[in-house]
């Protein structure tokens, strides 16, 4: 059994992130958000794309109105400039233009006033405060100069990045392929939401869960459904599962007990495996293995609609059968390894705050717990409140709603009420 930090460190030196050059697609900027981007973008504008003005307000020359202060300057007005417009006229020593937020700076100007600080009559305006020299005028190329390297690879494309590039008339743009994920359930015991249950029977919820945070986690979820506890029948959708797909998660079978098939058959199909079990709870057991090769899968057929076979050797993650031990493992290592996987260079690692525990917290010890609960902010500072209800990892329904699990290390049995405790932030993104 091994610690959770050392289970992290192993499968994080696992991943092998997706290749920049056979990897990628291309696809339009208006469903680019959430995408991996796949090469540098350089853009051949510069931004700004020409000078112009942060302010409502008059192009001057600057050595026209430096004395303003002293003794207003008065300036001919020659010209109104709404954004949009090309300036006709070139300042000359004693006018100034009208200009408005976004437009051209005109030839001759250097210098804007804000329209606060003048006074106007007529075809006259009155410069009543010296600005400073270049004062409101946004200079061309000084956000960004054209050709140069506009957004690195390997980043996630947000609505930023979005805006970005769509302002840099970028339409298409290279990026990751969405790893594929194949998800999987095993026991005797589960039906699918449809059907009606006998006594002894249980919705499979694991499936359903571990599609939607496959899904948030920007990755393509190949659902291959329910498995009974056959071992043939297994061996032949394992063989499936790691063929089509980057990363495998199954749940169940992989405890001691006369059911539990996943780890004899991963070993038949060659597959080296890392974890057998992790120093948690929920979670202990959890396989992590990887292949030498893709294997061929065993059935006969594939279904039509099946992926093409990965280039690559997946990973696999034989995930317990209790739904809250399911969901907790997926946060704590399978989310790092889909991040990694998918392109980006950084942050794959999960995210740990330390904040405030509202509740007495309680641990036997023995190995690193998880309790899961919810984040809030009292007087600016954030407090866990951990869920009402059993923390049982067959208990799946107090896990609705919650944002956080707080981390009992090895050895701490007791958080009071107001002591600081870390906590895993859960995120998808």
């Amino acid at each position: 059994m091994v610690s959770v930090s050392d289970a992290q460190a192993i499968i994080l030196n696992l991943v092998q992130p997706l290749d920049h050059q056979r990897d990628t697609e291309v696809v339009d900027l208006l469903v680019a958000d959430s995408r991996i981007l796949a090469v540098p973008v350089t853009s051949p504008l510069d931004f700004p794309h020409w000078d112009n003005s942060a302010m409502d307000g008059y192009a001057v020359r600057y050595e026209d109105v430096q004395h303003s202060s002293e003794n207003p300057a008065v300036l001919e007005i020659v010209e109104d400039i709404p954004a949009g417009y090309q300036p006709k006229s070139t300042i000359q020593p004693g006018q100034a233009a009208r200009i408005f937020t976004g437009a051209v700076i005109p030839a001759g100007a250097d210098t804007v006033v804000m329209q606060e600080k003048t006074r106007r009559e007529e075809n006259r305006v009155f410069i009543l405060d010296a600005p400073k020299p270049q004062e409101f005028v946004r200079q061309k190329a000084s956000f960004y100069q054209a050709r140069t390297q506009l957004l690195p690879a390997a980043i996630k494309l947000n609505a930023p990045e979005i805006a970005v590039l769509a302002a840099a008339q970028c339409p298409q743009l290279s990026v990751y392929r969405r790893p594929r994920v194949a998800i999987f359930s095993t026991g005797d015991e589960l039906m699918t939401v449809e059907q009606p249950l006998q006594p002894g029977q249980i919705v499979d919820s694991n499936q359903y869960a571990l599609a939607a945070l496959v899904r948030q986690s920007g990755a393509e979820p190949i659902l291959l459904g329910i498995v009974k506890d056959d071992p043939v029948a297994l061996e032949k959708v394992i063989a499936h599962a790691v063929a089509i797909a980057d990363i495998v998660l199954s749940s169940g079978g992989v405890s001691v007990g006369d059911y539990d098939y996943v780890d004899k058959i991963l070993e038949s199909l060659k597959a080296k495996i890392h974890i057998r079990a992790v120093e948690m709870r929920p979670g202990k057991p959890l396989t992590v293995a990887t292949f030498p090769t893709p294997p061929t899968p065993s059935s006969p057929s594939s279904p039509p609609t099946s992926p093409l076979p990965t280039p690559h050797s997946p990973l696999y993650f034989g995930l317990p059968g209790n739904p809250a031990a399911v969901l907790v493992t997926f946060w704590r290592f399978v989310l790092p390894a889909i991040k990694k996987l998918s392109g980006i260079t950084e942050g794959w690692e999960p995210v740990f705050l330390k904040v405030r525990s509202h509740h007495e917290l309680r641990s036997n010890g023995k190995r690193e717990t998880y309790l899961w609960g919810k984040l809030h902010l009292i007087d600016g500072v954030y407090e866990f409140h951990q869920a009402n209800g059993s923390q049982s990892s067959g208990n799946l329904i107090n896990l609705a709603q919650t944002n956080a699990l707080a981390v009992l290390p090895v050895g701490k049995t007791l958080i009071y009420p107001q002591e600081e405790v870390q906590v895993l932030q859960l995120s998808n993104g």
